[in-house]
C-alpha cells in the first residue's frame, strides 16, 4: 500500500502557485466588498437618513443566511470541489450586487443583501478548507496571517478609494466596482477548479483507494457465501452521509477543548461588538454632521492598525492564545468606549488614533482565532468547523444588532458605545488573567499554549 504524501513547506509561500491564486482572488473580493460596504452605509445613513433601527436590520438580514445555512455550507464544503463552489459564489454575488443598482430604498435593499449574504455563507468555509488543502502545515500560520492581512488592508485602501469615488462619482459606481472585482476573483480561481473534495493530490487519492481495497480484501477473507451477508460486511467501508458528517463536525468541536473555548470566548465578545458594528455612521452623524467622508477615514484607520499588527505577527510568526484573544478584546473594547466618550468637534487625528487602536486589537484577535481553528482541526473537518462558527455568529447577529439599535434609541449613540466598549474590555481582561485556565492544554497537543510564546513556524 502506498503511503500518503504530506505537503512540504516551501522556502517562500509565494512559490506555492495555488496559494498565490487564492490570495489574489481573496484580495479582489475583499477590496470589492469594502467599496460596496462604504457605499451602502453612505446611502442608508446619509442619503436616505435612515433610523438606527432600520440600520440595525442590515446586519440582521445579512446574518440570517449564516444562521440557516452555516453548518450545511460547512459540511458541503468538505464534500465538493471547493474552488468550484467559490467560483459559483463569486458569480452569484456579482449578479446580486448589480441588482442593488435598481433598488429605490431600504425596503428593497434588505432582501437583496440577504440573498447576497447567502452566497457568501457557502464561500467562507470553502476558502478556509481550500487554504488548509493547498498550504503545508509549516506554512499555515503565514498563510492565515496573509489572508487576514488582506482583509485588514482592504479596510485601509477600500474605504479611502471608496470615499474618493463617492466624492467624484456616486455610491452606484462603488457598487459596480464590487461586481467587477467579484468576477475577477472567480476568474483567478478557475484554474483551481480541479482540486477534489478529498483535498488530496493524485498520489494521496491512490493511497486512499489502495487502503479501501485492502479493507475489502480483509472483509472478503471472512465473507459468508451468501451475497446478502457479503453486502452487509461491506457496509462499514461505505462513506458516511451528509447528515452523519454534519453531526461529526459538531461532536469533534464539542470534545476539542481548545476549539470550544476559543469559539465560546469569541462569541461572548461578538454579542456586544455586533450591537454597534453597523452603527458607526449613527455615531459619526453626531460627531461630525454632514461629513460623509469621515466614515471612510475611520474605517481606513481601523484597517491600518490591523495591517500593522498582522505584519508584526507575520514576521514574529508566534503568538499566545491569551494575549492574542484576551489582549485583542482589551484594545477593541477600550477603543469603542473612547469613541463613545468623544464629543462633537473632536479632532480628526484623535479619532484616527482611536480607530488604529481598535484595528490593532482586531488584528490580534482575528489572526489568533483563525490560526487556532485551522491548526487544531483536521483538514477534512475545516469546512465543518468554520461552518459551525458561521451558524453561531449568524444566530448572534439576528439579536445583537436589533438590541444595539434599541439601546441607541434609548440612551444615545455615545452612551451605548461606552457601555459596550467597557463590556468587551472587561471580557478581554478576564481572558488575560484566566488564560491558563481557559486555554490550558498539554504542550504536546497545542502550539498555542498560554504559558509561553511558542514558535508557530
Amino acid at each position: 500500500m502506498k503511503e500518503k504524501k504530506e505537503l512540504q513547506s516551501t522556502p517562500s509561500i509565494w512559490r506555492n502557485s495555488r496559494f498565490t491564486r487564492m490570495f489574489a482572488a481573496h484580495t479582489a473580493a475583499s477590496f470589492g466588498d469594502w467599496f460596496d460596504a462604504i457605499a451602502i452605509q453612505v446611502l442608508v445613513a446619509y442619503r436616505w437618513e435612515a433610523d438606527p433601527m432600520l440600520i440595525a436590520l442590515i446586519p440582521v438580514v445579512m446574518a440570517l443566511p449564516g444562521l440557516l445555512l452555516g453548518s450545511i455550507a460547512g459540511t458541503l464544503a468538505d464534500r465538493v470541489h471547493k474552488a468550484r463552489l467559490m467560483i459559483g459564489c463569486d458569480a452569484a454575488i456579482a449578479l446580486l450586487t448589480l441588482a442593488i443598482l435598481a433598488v429605490p430604498g431600504p425596503a428593497w435593499l434588505l432582501p437583496l443583501l440577504g440573498l447576497r449574504a447567502a452566497a457568501g455563507v457557502f464561500q467562507m468555509p470553502s476558502q478556509q478548507g481550500l487554504t488548509r488543502t493547498v498550504v503545508a502545515s509549516g506554512d499555515l500560520f503565514r498563510a492565515t496571517s496573509l489572508n487576514g492581512l488582506v482583509n485588514q488592508a482592504s479596510k485601509v485602501a477600500g474605504p479611502l478609494l471608496g470615499a474618493m469615488t463617492l466624492t467624484v462619482l456616486s455610491p452606484q459606481a462603488c457598487i459596480i466596482l464590487n461586481a467587477l472585482l467579484r468576477l475577477c476573483s472567480g476568474l483567478l480561481l478557475w484554474p483551481l477548479r480541479g482540486i477534489g473534495p478529498a483535498l488530496a493530490s493524485t498520489d494521496q487519492q491512490a493511497a486512499v483507494a489502495d487502503e479501501q481495497q485492502e479493507k475489502l480484501e480483509k472483509l472478503a477473507l471472512h465473507a459468508a457465501p451468501e451475497a446478502g451477508d457479503a453486502r452487509m460486511r461491506e457496509e462499514p467501508v461505505r462513506a458516511s452521509g451528509f447528515l452523519s458528517q454534519w453531526r461529526e463536525g459538531w461532536a469533534f468541536l464539542w470534545r476539542t477543548r481548545m476549539l470550544l473555548h476559543t469559539l465560546i470566548f469569541g462569541l461572548f465578545g461578538l454579542i456586544a461588538i455586533l450591537m454597534i458594528d453597523y452603527q458607526f455612521p449613527t455615531l459619526l452623524r453626531v460627531l461630525a454632521p454632514g461629513n460623509e467622508s469621515l466614515l471612510g477615514w475611520l474605517v481606513s484607520a481601523i484597517g491600518a492598525g490591523a495591517v500593522g499588527c498582522m505584519l508584526v505577527l507575520n514576521r514574529l510568526n508566534r503568538i499566545s492564545a491569551g494575549w492574542g484573544l484576551g489582549g485583542g478584546y482589551v484594545l477593541v473594547g477600550g477603543a469603542i468606549a473612547a469613541l463613545g466618550w468623544s464629543q462633537p468637534g473632536t479632532g480628526l487625528p484623535v479619532l484616527l488614533m482611536i480607530g488604529a487602536t481598535l484595528g490593532v486589537g482586531n488584528g490580534l484577535y482575528i489572526i489568533t482565532q483563525n490560526y487556532i481553528l485551522q491548526a487544531k482541526t483536521p483538514a477534512d473537518m475545516v469546512g465543518r468547523v468554520f461552518g459551525i462558527q458561521s451558524t453561531v455568529i449568524g444566530a448572534i447577529m439576528i439579536v445583537s444588532p436589533l438590541a444595539g439599535g434599541l439601546l441607541i434609541r434609548m440612551a444615545g449613540a455615545g452612551t451605548a458605545f461606552v457601555w459596550i466598549g467597557l463590556t468587551v474590555g472587561v471580557l478581554g481582561l478576564a481572558g488575560l488573567l484566566l488564560q491558563s485556565v481557559i486555554w490550558r492544554e498539554p504542550l504536546a497537543d497545542s502550539s498555542l499554549a498560554p504559558e509561553q510564546n511558542v514558535d508557530l513556524a
